[in-house]
């Protein structure tokens, strides 16, 4: 969930900074903000320190995503060394950022912090942000509002620095220009589809394919396979617990009673007279009486709240609203902020605030006073949470009694699950590329084929797929991979023998008529000496249609011919089958021709492409200046 919340701060330019941070804005998780480390440092950025735990938490969910995006990816990548220097990599460059944005001062200002939240689908209720449901979904993952906040904060305080290099990033007309006549550049040429030679073809004796079976062997061998015994142990498949009697459920309700209150919310508006981080007493002076000022229009008879603050407030995010800045709970807002807000009724207006942000002239509109809903109407959902937390114990219990159990004798797992009553199945062979279902998964193949079960004999590590749900494994049989006979590869070794002499034959084909074509002879000729024709090719792009791709890439690679001249080529496009090419004209694009739309779309790649160069430099830049020390030993 908390990653789907994060989704929204992603904008172009923070898909270029993600790029350039690697890993660590997309795995990243919560745990780096409140969860003390007591490990020993995998690295020192400056006087911070990189923990143990915080570098483990950015690895776990690094790989998560990884086997989200491709659950065949090999399992050795995710463990090996150059995956964990990547992870660690990011989590230094983003300790970078943190470093030198506390060294400068910057702060994220706390309306910047509130619209992007306010922005999350998760708390929104009929597109507007919604702070029953806020609260809900940060409850359900374990947060409350201010830790929450504190996460945001953070992470947008990492984007201000390297953003501000992005915004400012100018590309000059003539680099747009020449990028726009080369990316509409098309080529004029001719060409001859050579015909694939068939002198090549023929018979293959049994001594060739006896020869070449004996030099390429490894290439015709079965898979190694296993078949495993494994217990497959889930939350799921526990057994069910009894429900609730009413009395458990009178006293589950007691118990959790501050989950069922829905808090008094307040529909505010707001006129925001900023102030800069750090103002000095001239700058602070000015903004109140700036604030004095809206606030006695605002308090004047007959006063348009909301076309004041369209006129006056510095609040970009909600000026544009009349200052609206929807239902608010409290936690939502500043201190002061709230404490205003709390003391008045609808339809009064407050005198200005001071906070962090600057002065705010508040609203408020309407007041929802808080209720606790009662037993009846949440019983389901407390069955529902009596039901999951027993199954879950359960699970624990369960799964705590086998691994022990397993500790004690690791070469057996039928007796460990028989005392335990979890059934031991049995699957079928499957090779090191994975199996259907539950053995196409990278880390139960890994644990199949790892020494620990394979040539010990052991039962598994407890394989975890997910917080609940594990798997351990134990040899069943082994069958290693193996030559196969030569009778049952007889056929594709042929048809290899065959397809090479074709290639071979093609291959000096094709040089013998482009060392004529550069000699002077021309095209026509050298096609009517192969049975061919000429096709001429006008303004191709590297997109024409009904052309061999290979072509149209190998023709965009040729250099440009000069005045009068042509550029011979000879290109490989596969399976015997050549082409002889003659490049005779490259016409840039032409510029002038383009639509506006379409230029400034092209533009701003480009600006987008220069922020990138301009955001890995600077923090090339903060690396350089500052002292990094990593202990690869202990990733």
């Amino acid at each position: 969930m908390l990653t789907l919340l994060r989704d929204k701060l992603s904008g172009w330019f923070a898909k270029i900074l993600f790029g350039i941070l690697i890993f660590v804005f997309a795995f990243f998780g919560i745990e780096g903000y409140f969860v003390a480390s007591h490990a020993t440092w995998v690295a020192r950025v400056g006087d911070h320190q990189v923990g143990g735990q915080e570098f483990q938490d950015a690895l776990n969910r690094a790989r998560q995503q990884q086997l989200q995006h491709n659950p065949q990816i090999d399992p050795k990548f995710l463990d090996g060394n150059v995956f964990k220097q990547d992870v660690l990599e990011g989590l230094i460059q983003r300790q970078l950022l943190i470093n030198l944005g506390d060294k400068l001062g910057t702060a994220v200002p706390n309306s910047l912090l509130r619209r992007e939240i306010a922005q999350v689908p998760q708390f929104q209720v009929d597109g507007k942000f919604d702070p029953a449901t806020y609260t809900a979904v940060l409850a359900a993952n374990g947060l409350t509002p201010e830790r929450f906040q504190e996460m945001e904060r953070g992470d947008l305080s990492v984007q201000l620095l390297p953003q501000a290099l992005g915004d400012s990033s100018i590309v000059p007309q003539s680099e747009i220009d020449g990028y726009l006549r080369l990316i509409g550049q098309t080529r004029d040429f001719s060409y001859v589809d050579l015909p694939v030679p068939q002198a090549a073809s023929g018979t293959v004796s049994e001594a060739e394919i006896g020869a070449y079976y004996k030099a390429h062997t490894q290439q015709y061998m079965s898979p190694e396979q296993v078949s495993v015994q494994y217990v497959d142990l889930s939350v799921d498949n526990v057994p069910a617990p009894p429900a609730p009697s009413a009395e458990e459920l009178r006293a589950l309700y007691a118990k959790n009673q501050s989950r069922f209150v829905v808090p008094s919310q307040y529909e505010v508006s707001h006129i925001l007279i900023s102030l800069p981080k750090n103002a000095t007493p001239a700058q602070k002076a000015a903004a109140l009486t700036q604030a004095q000022k809206v606030d006695a229009l605002a308090h004047a008879p007959g006063a348009n709240f909301a076309a004041l603050a369209k006129q006056y407030s510095d609040d970009l995010g909600s000026k544009n609203q009349g200052g609206s800045l929807g239902w608010l709970g409290l936690g939502d807002t500043d201190p002061a902020f709230q404490a205003a807000m709390v003391a008045l009724k609808p339809g009064q207006i407050s005198a200005p605030v001071l906070t962090s942000d600057g002065y705010h002239i508040i609203e408020l509109q309407a007041e929802r006073a808080g209720v606790t809903k009662p037993l009846a109407e949440v019983k389901d959902a407390l069955t529902a949470d009596y039901l999951k937390q027993a199954r879950s114990k359960e699970y624990s219990h369960i799964a705590g009694k086998l691994v022990d159990a397993i500790d004690s004798n690791p070469g057996s797992l039928e007796d460990a699950a028989k005392a335990l009553n979890v059934p031991v199945q049995v699957s079928p062979l499957f090779a090191r590329s994975g199996g259907t279902g539950l053995f196409a998964h990278p880390k139960v193949v890994q644990a199949a084929f790892s020494g620990q079960v394979l040539k010990d004999n052991n039962t598994s590590d407890p394989i975890n797929l997910s917080p609940e749900h594990l798997v351990l494994l134990h040899l069943a049989r082994h069958v290693p991979a193996q030559p196969l006979p030569l009778a049952a590869v007889a056929a594709r070794i042929q048809a290899t023998i065959l397809a090479q002499r074709v290639a071979a034959a093609a291959s000096k084909q094709a040089d013998a008529l482009l060392a004529k074509l550069k000699a002077g002879i021309a095209l026509d000729t050298l096609a009517k000496s192969v049975g061919a024709s000429v096709q001429i090719v006008n303004a191709a792009t590297p997109g024409t249609p009904n052309l061999d791709p290979a072509l149209l890439t190998a023709v965009f690679k040729l250099a440009a011919p000069a005045p009068g001249k042509s550029v011979p080529s000879a290109v490989d496009m596969g399976q015997g089958r050549y082409a002889l090419v003659q490049l005779s004209t490259v016409h840039p694009g032409d510029v002038s021709k383009l639509p506006p739309g379409q230029r400034e779309y092209i533009a701003s790649q480009l600006r987008q492409m220069q922020s990138g160069a301009s955001v890995q430099a600077f923090l090339d830049a903060l690396r350089r200046s500052t002292k990094i020390e990593t202990a690869p030993n202990r990733m």
